[in-house]
């Protein structure tokens, strides 16, 4: 017998006549059981044959629920950790709220004074002298502020690249240190900017400026990049002083390397501040002056201030502009405003009178 065979036992059955019709009917009958009996047993064994083994180790399965459950788990422990996590950063921010509540505020000064010199800049001869005049009273008035207010530290001398009278530099000091540093010297480079805002046009033309507003900006950079050694020279030297003779040869070794690093650094920025030196002496220019029959071909109407022309300059490209428009232009872009031909082979950064964001940490 094989499973879902129907067993059927067949008894002996009165006699019937062969004529008979109920006879007739009962063969035919067990005939029909009998042929359904081993097409049901023939298609149970092929079934049985035809079907897959199950397999016992879904191993994909296994893995995903796995990484959900390690996820779930570790969302639980940050869960139960978020009020002791809580409780520490209050009291590190409460041990640092001076230099945090400091650091904003410089900040902030920073991001206002940068802001309104290159609008005043923008603005040309319709700049606003009482403007740039608050700007370098602000300017002056914060860092002499911020210098007597910590006037114990003497935190000016890093100016000079000699060390503030502070005691073993730990890590958090040395920060403290170079970080005001550096916000001192862009205050003072940026009240310099607008020193030269506040010179007349006649005495110094807009284009001129754009120059010294470039020569200054990488001089502020490069002298923030050198203000640092003495700092981090001290603090790594410090390593060894306390310690035998291989934590001193371990401090000597990471304040040479440090010093080859800025060595290499030194060489990428005089590369830099040549190119911004022979802009500066030569201070080439983007095309060639228009004639008046050239201007009124375009009825002496200037594209980007929709003007009249100011000393038109012609370029390549055979578009005409006003000379202090296009100067302004190529600050950001090396394209002529109108057909997109490549005018400059790079972009002389910082003409604009903008201020680099970056913080000078090492």
């Amino acid at each position: 017998l094989y499973s879902g065979d129907v067993h059927i036992q067949m008894n002996s059955m009165p006699k019937e006549y062969p004529g008979s019709p109920g006879s007739r009917n009962k063969r035919s009958g067990a005939h029909s059981c009998t042929h359904g009996c081993a097409q049901s047993r023939f298609r149970s064994h092929s079934h049985g044959e035809e079907r897959p083994p199950d397999d016992p180790t879904p191993e994909n399965g296994e893995h995903a629920s796995g990484s959900f459950s390690e996820f779930r788990h570790l969302f639980k422990w940050l869960q139960k950790s978020l009020p002791y996590i809580l409780i520490l950063g209050i009291k590190l921010v409460m041990q640092h709220i001076t230099g945090i509540s400091l650091g904003i505020g410089l900040l902030t000064t920073f991001m206002y004074a940068n802001k309104s010199i290159v609008n005043q800049v923008f603005l040309r001869e319709r700049s606003s002298k009482i403007q740039c005049a608050w700007l370098l009273v602000f300017l002056a008035g914060s860092s002499v502020l911020l210098y007597y207010t910590f006037h114990s530290q003497s935190l000016y001398y890093s100016l000079i690249f000699l060390n503030p009278t502070l005691g073993p530099l730990s890590f958090w000091e040395v920060l403290w240190i170079i970080g005001i540093t550096d916000f001192i010297l862009k205050f003072l480079f940026m009240g310099l900017k607008c020193l030269i805002l506040l010179v007349p046009s006649f005495i110094m033309p807009f284009k001129s400026k754009g120059y010294w507003y470039m020569l200054l900006e990488e001089l502020c950079q490069y002298y923030r990049s050198f203000v640092p050694i003495p700092v981090w020279f001290r603090y790594l030297i410090s390593y060894g002083e306390f310690g035998h003779v291989t934590r001193w040869s371990l401090g000597i070794l990471l304040a040479l390397f440090y010093l080859i690093l800025k060595l290499l650094d030194f060489f990428g920025h005089l590369r830099t501040f040549r190119h911004v030196l022979q802009l500066f002496f030569t201070r080439p220019s983007y095309g060639v002056a228009a004639s008046k029959r050239q201007c009124s071909a375009v009825d002496d109407i200037c594209p980007i201030c929709q003007a009249e022309f100011q000393k038109p300059i012609l370029l390549i490209c055979q578009h005409i502009f006003c000379d202090e428009c296009i100067a302004l232009w190529f600050n950001r872009e090396k394209t002529c405003p109108l057909c997109r031909t490549v005018i400059s082979d790079r972009i002389n950064k910082w003409k604009d009178g903008a201020t680099s964001s970056h913080l000078q940490i090492y």
